[in-house]
């Protein structure tokens, strides 16, 4: 969006995969600010360029943890200055202002807001346009509100979840509440972010529409610290790493090295190095894959490569196409993961040309599993997170959110029949390949997961329909 008379640029920049939203505000007089930037900050320096516009500072609203910060990088090569709060949590900042105090650039009025509760160090940015006068234009909110939710107080202390819900719902109604519903609301992160657990679908709201809809400001503080209390969101262990970098605001990217085309044989001798991850979709690697590959599709490397690597990995990876391999390399350097040794040549194609041995794992369908179910001839596995579980699952269906599976094999025989299913299949995918790693060897991916069961009205416990 962009407005005329100050010339006001605005544009918010979307990860997909992490879920998280970067922003570019224009300040007028050709100075801009960017809060919360990723790692690979190539895109943001373009769009400065495209829009001559100047990054006068980077802000940042605490210290993430699900993605590593481009801060540092874009001080760097902007000559910005890094702008955030007076917690020792911060980290590195240029400019440090404490709650209540603002930061002028050119015609826009930047005010800091404390709102502790996702974590300490939590900051909000109110933004005032020359001509917006006392309104508020919007607020840059972090992970204090979302779109429909609000961030998860089990991060800096799970014994203290309770406690820093009530302290995240106190900063919503005291410091937010007042900027007025006609405040855009700008937060860090949209829908498919492991840092909230029902951000709606929307992107665009205001705080007059999360007034009326958000379980924050509808519920009362007891009701909203006990949803708090039962939210089970998975903690990726990468977050840990994250933490520790953001400190200093991220870190450069390393060379390029990690899109070294390997050929087959040269793979096939490295492979003990480290571990190979196949990108492509479950269906694609049900079909032919290489033995000992996990399977994270291309587009959840960021939210699932984590828990299958970390930053000390190294890592090969197979893609669909080569020009796949700098998203898949990007995607995992956004978590902090920079051991990419190499990308298969031609993939399996090749893998499978030069003669080398490939492996073929089982899919089924929803109808085929039910009837499997009532034959009492599987075991079926569901692999979403804990609430999904708990909000419907299939009767007689065990539960094991993927991302535990690597370190809790299955207390099952090895030659058990096995389905996996998750929503659609994707994330069943990485189950069924850490699965086979771990011996198992009759292992179906339910293909159209949960949402082909539903659409079949097949039984389903904790929905309407019994």
């Amino acid at each position: 969006m962009t407005t005329t008379g100050t010339a006001m640029f605005f544009q918010r920049i979307k990860t997909k995969g992490l879920g998280h939203n970067a922003y570019m505000l224009g300040c007028g007089d050709g100075l801009a600010v960017i809060v919360d930037p990723r790692r690979d900050v190539d895109d943001y320096l373009a769009l400065a360029r495209a829009n001559n516009l100047s990054i006068a500072y980077v802000i940042e609203t605490h210290r993430q943890e699900d993605f590593e910060f481009g801060s540092a990088s874009l001080a760097q090569l902007s000559g910005a200055k890094i702008l955030g709060g007076t917690h020792r949590l911060s980290g590195r900042v240029d400019v440090a202002l404490a709650d209540g105090e603002e930061c002028k650039v050119s015609t826009t009025r930047l005010v800091a807001l404390a709102t502790p509760g996702h974590t300490p160090e939590s900051m909000c940015y109110a933004v005032y346009p020359a001509d917006s006068g006392d309104q508020c234009w919007g607020v840059f909110t972090g992970d204090t509100l979302f779109v429909g939710d609000t961030g998860r107080t089990d991060l800096s202390d799970p014994e203290r979840t309770a406690e820093n819900a009530g302290i995240l719902y106190d900063s919503v109604h005291a410091k937010l509440a007042p900027l007025g519903g006609q405040a855009l609301i700008l937060p860090a992160h949209g829908a498919g972010s492991a840092c909230g657990g029902n951000i709606s679908q929307r992107d665009d709201s205001t705080l007059g529409v999360e007034q009326a809809t958000n379980p924050v400001f509808k519920q009362s503080r007891a009701q909203f610290i006990d949803q708090k209390v039962r939210e089970k969101l998975p903690r990726p262990p990468y977050f840990t790493h994250m933490e520790v970098v953001n400190l200093d605001a991220g870190r450069a990217l390393p060379p390029p090295t990690g899109q070294r085309i390997l050929q087959p044989q040269e793979l096939h001798r490295r492979l003990a190095e480290g571990l190979l991850i196949d990108t492509r979709s479950p269906e694609a690697f049900a079909a032919s894959h290489i033995e000992g590959s996990y399977n994270i599709w291309l587009g959840g490397l960021s939210s699932f490569g984590g828990w299958i690597a970390n930053d000390a990995s190294t890592i090969f990876l197979v893609v669909d196409e080569g020009a796949q391999a700098p998203a898949a390399v990007a995607a995992l350097a956004r978590i902090g993961i920079d051991g990419v040794a190499g990308v298969l040549a031609k993939g399996v194609a090749g893998w499978r040309e030069a003669g080398l041995a490939v492996e073929a794992s089982g899919t089924t369908s929803a109808l085929e599993t039910s009837r499997w179910m009532e034959d009492g001839d599987v075991h079926v596995l569901d692999v979403r997170d804990d609430m999904e579980w708990e909000e419907k699952h299939i009767p007689g269906a065990h539960h094991m959110f993927v991302g535990y599976l690597e370190a809790n094999p299955l207390q099952v025989p090895h030659e058990r029949k096995i389905v996996v299913h998750c929503s659609v299949g994707h994330r069943a995918g990485l189950a069924v390949s850490i699965l086979r790693r771990q011996g198992f060897s009759n292992v179906y991916n339910m293909l159209g997961g949960l949402t082909a069961w539903e659409k079949l009205d097949l039984p389903l416990t904790g929905s309407d329909r019994q």
